[in-house]
């Protein structure tokens, strides 16, 4: 069974961060130039938290906040759920559908953040192994072409 860290070893670990001092502005835009849905809030290499494009439409927009002058910190998503590498893929995907979440932060023992899967390289994932299942299908069934 694929685990996380085969998926990471694939997509890579660098992972888009702020500080929770940044502005809700700040952190947009930041999400917006590299056309992310998510940023992680870190201090000290340690995840303080996650802002997502939900936090922005329920606590700034939905609550007229004025995005210049409020802190990632003070609407950030605070209960965050991690995964290991050694985490299966099924398990994640579990994760993320259960708890209705889009993005799982990938944590070492000591808390530190080694990188970031989505539900989108979670699907990617699941639909290369799909492709090459049904190539190796139709050259059981037909030969090799």
């Amino acid at each position: 069974m694929a685990t996380v860290k085969e998926l990471l070893a694939k997509k890579g670990t660098h992972v888009i961060t702020v500080g929770g001092d940044a502005t809700v502005l700040n952190a947009a835009l930041i999400m917006n130039e590299h056309r992310i849905g998510a940023v992680v809030v870190t201090y000290d290499g340690r995840i303080q938290g996650m802002f997502t494009e939900r936090d922005i439409l329920r606590r700034i927009v939905g609550e007229r906040r004025d995005p210049a002058v409020t802190t990632v910190s003070e609407v950030m998503t605070r209960h965050v759920f991690c995964c290991r590498l050694e985490t299966p893929l099924e398990e994640a995907r579990g994760t993320m559908k259960n708890r209705r979440i889009r993005h799982l932060p990938v944590v070492d023992d000591d808390g530190r953040l080694l990188g970031l899967v989505s539900i989108g390289d979670l699907n990617a994932h699941e639909a290369t192994a799909q492709e090459q299942t049904i190539h190796l299908l139709q050259e059981y069934l037909y030969g090799r072409v």
